[in-house]
């Protein structure tokens, strides 16, 4: 039985590290983990210019402790006044990694999103030619649909449209959660691909509702089915390319989830590679891992392998019940529980 094991440095294909004080107290969480991010633009106020990318960029450095690094990755939050020389600027002066669409008012922070795709086809037009990846959160927000059905309705009336109108520009379809997006992923070609969270391979929609609302399980996209689960972990775990790691890791104090409108979103930063790992061992594909976590992401983004590695052993790693941030707190993604492998911090090379 495998004890130990070493794998190239991950990255974080997607998180939310906020910003302020929230910032301060979860950023190194992914810098422990983590030799790059993805770095969403949904803060208070919208990352929506090279400038204030440069900025966020230089707060997140500060805030990262001193004794670890992460290379923050920026994205350009997209808006219907999205400016595409400005993306073209960012992106060939090495500010901007990737564009995120977001549907207006589809999560949190996303009242400045697209009200209608067809308002950015400018920026994606610059961003095919330049080979800037395009990050789409998948739902409509149409409130005739059910929201279970919502990705699988973002497929039809949204991506699959954006595809034909732009066939060489690179996407990826963020934090999946249903047998639609994965099979659509599959077949689709490989200028096309997606990220997986932890937390859609551990639970299903239940898991909300077990015993009365459980908000700190509530995020956007929304658990699913168990065969949409189910279907996820064959996907993260098939050794297809096609898909890699991204968390969605996204931090709300618990007076904004314990609250009448809770908010969306599970932080899952301070156990992210433990959790994957239990899904992954659970599916006999441990083999499989490394590639999940180090390879594809890198592959995709035209961006080199890490040249550091990591060691996690099967020794036990207790998740605390709370993370303090300021005067109050978070509660992590496995709170209370001991997932089996933890980060050996002691040997990482």
């Amino acid at each position: 039985m495998t004890q130990k094991l070493t794998i190239i440095r991950p990255d974080d294909w997607h998180v939310h590290l906020r910003d302020g004080d929230m910032l301060k107290a979860i950023v190194g969480y992914t810098a422990r983990q983590f030799a790059r991010a993805i770095v969403m633009p949904n803060l208070t106020v919208p990352v929506t210019t090279t400038a204030i990318a440069q900025n966020y960029r230089n707060r997140i450095l500060a805030a990262v402790p001193e004794d670890l690094k992460l290379e923050p990755l920026m994205t350009c939050y997209l808006t219907d006044r999205t400016d595409a020389g400005d993306i073209r600027r960012g992106f060939d002066d090495g500010i901007y990694t990737a564009g995120k669409f977001y549907p207006a008012n589809v999560t949190t922070n996303s009242a400045h999103g697209v009200a209608d795709i067809r308002n950015i086809y400018s920026a994606l037009d610059s961003m095919q030619d330049i080979g800037m990846p395009l990050l789409v959160h998948g739902e409509v927000t149409d409130a005739g649909i059910d929201i279970f059905d919502r990705e699988a309705m973002f497929i039809e009336c949204i991506l699959k449209r954006v595809i034909a109108d732009f066939p060489d520009l690179k996407i990826v379809f963020e934090h999946i959660t249903t047998r639609d997006a994965a099979d659509f992923i599959m077949e689709s070609g490989p200028n096309i691909a997606a990220t997986i969270t932890p937390h859609h391979l551990e639970f299903n929609r239940n898991t909300i509702f077990q015993g009365g609302i459980r908000p700190h399980y509530y995020c956007l996209p929304i658990a699913k089915r168990e065969i949409h689960r189910l279907v996820l972990r064959q996907a993260a775990t098939s050794g297809s390319s096609k898909f890699f790691l991204g968390t969605d890791s996204a931090p709300h104090t618990v007076g904004a989830k314990e609250s009448s409108c809770g908010c969306a979103g599970l932080f899952n930063a301070s156990c992210a590679l433990q959790s994957y790992l239990k899904t992954f061992e659970e599916e006999g594909a441990l083999d499989r891992f490394e590639a999940f976590a180090s390879l594809n992401g890198p592959k995709f983004y035209n961006l080199p392998v890490n040249k550091e590695k990591i060691t996690l052993e099967k020794s036990g790693d207790t998740i605390p019940n709370t993370i303090p941030v300021s005067d109050t707190y978070i509660v992590p993604f496995h709170a209370g529980e001991t997932l089996a492998w933890k980060l050996d911090t002691s040997i990482n090379v």
